[in-house]
């Protein structure tokens, strides 16, 4: 195949060359292996690349720079709405010339790709849908809107969309698909994790309100008023980080502690020193650290939403939380007073986790592409 084109909405800086968050840009350079062309259209802007950033490898990567936009506010739904003829125009330019057209959504640049893509029906396509897949989730309008658009087969042709999980009537071209972090070669014997000692928690995300990093606290708190020697490490950078600081402080729990940003490596080791992973999300589809988590022996405990119950095999894997800190508090010590228990649980995560490998990724990935 000669040129790919990748239209999204995450932004992206230049040193060198192009780089954008690292868990996207990882996959994307699955994609680009197979390609001689790669134009990208995304909102570029000045920054320094950072711990969870990654460099694009392909070396004819060209790039296309668009405004960001949003409509939360009148402000910015009236220059956004300014922007709009001259992204659209960009965006059915670099249509006609490419040979395989690759969306990544939900996003409102996602949005103008699906409404654009219409007027290019022979064009062999895909679309990454990286949101929640889930019919009954609330979601945005915008959101809603590129899920009718990609899942109706008469505006959508000869596309393959990639979502999370396999829900109960689908269009056709809808294709149960998943998010991988390691290779086959990663695999590595784990040592056997005890829970005699000191048992280490892990929050690993963005310190956002949908992550709920603050409830994560509360539990590790609570277990510690209970008398259990346990500790939290918190990697990850955001609006919250003030507000956990603070409460740590005032409640004089000194074994929580915020590493910020971190490179892979660390995360990697982390887990795999780590016994359980919390993570009380709002909204998330298929949450790239569980499964990474899993990987490594380390028990999730996470919210019950979109592709979370699959993932843990509705609790044989893991913990579902209720969100009420008494009874998830309750769940977790039964968890922690069986050693015996813990074990067949971490192991059994770990073996499914490890099915999904980058290596199947981009088996899967070639398929789309038809190479």
């Amino acid at each position: 195949m000669k040129k790919l084109l990748i239209i999204t909405h995450v932004i992206h800086g230049k040193n060198q060359k192009y780089f954008g968050y690292a868990p996207y840009v990882r996959e994307m350079n699955i994609w680009t292996k197979y390609v001689q062309e790669v134009l990208v259209i995304a909102p570029l802007q000045a920054a320094a690349k950072s711990t969870i950033d990654l460099e694009y490898y392909h070396q004819n990567l060209a790039f296309k720079k668009i405004e960001s936009i949003n409509f939360q506010t009148f402000g910015t739904t009236f220059k956004s709405l300014l922007k709009l003829p001259k992204i659209f125009n960009i965006i059915f330019r670099e249509m006609k010339s490419a040979d395989h057209i690759h969306l990544r959504c939900p996003g409102n640049i996602g949005l103008l790709g699906c409404i654009v893509q219409i007027f290019f029906p022979s064009k062999q396509k895909s679309a990454k849908y990286a949101g929640n897949w889930d019919p009954k989730s609330k979601q945005p309008l915008s959101y809603k809107v590129q899920k009718w658009i990609l899942s109706n087969t008469y505006l959508t042709r000869n596309m393959t969309v990639l979502v999370y999980g396999d829900w109960p009537n689908q269009s056709r071209n809808i294709k149960p698909f998943f998010t991988a972090s390691y290779f086959e070669v990663d695999k590595v014997e784990i040592e056997t994790k005890l829970l005699h000692n000191e048992i280490k928690f892990l929050f690993v995300g963005s310190l956002t309100l949908g992550k709920r990093p603050l409830y994560a606290v509360k539990i590790v708190g609570e277990l510690q008023k209970r008398g259990k020697n346990v500790c939290l490490d918190i990697y990850g950078e955001g609006q919250q980080r003030n507000i956990l600081e603070q409460y740590i402080a005032t409640h004089q729990i000194p074994q929580i502690k915020l590493h910020g940003n971190q490179e892979e490596n660390t995360i990697r080791n982390a887990y795999k020193n780590a016994h359980l992973l919390i993570l009380p999300y709002e909204s998330e589809a298929w949450p790239k650290v569980v499964a990474e988590a899993m990987f490594w022996k380390c028990l999730p405990i996470v919210s019950s939403v979109s592709c979370v119950p699959y993932m843990l095999d509705f609790g044989r894997r893991g913990v579902l939380l209720q969100l009420q800190v008494d009874i998830d508090v309750a769940e977790i010590l039964k968890i922690m007073d069986n050693d015996d228990s813990y074990n067949v649980i971490v192991t059994g995560g770990m073996l499914w986790s490890q099915k999904f490998t980058l290596d199947l990724f981009e088996e899967e990935v070639k398929k789309v592409l038809k190479v």
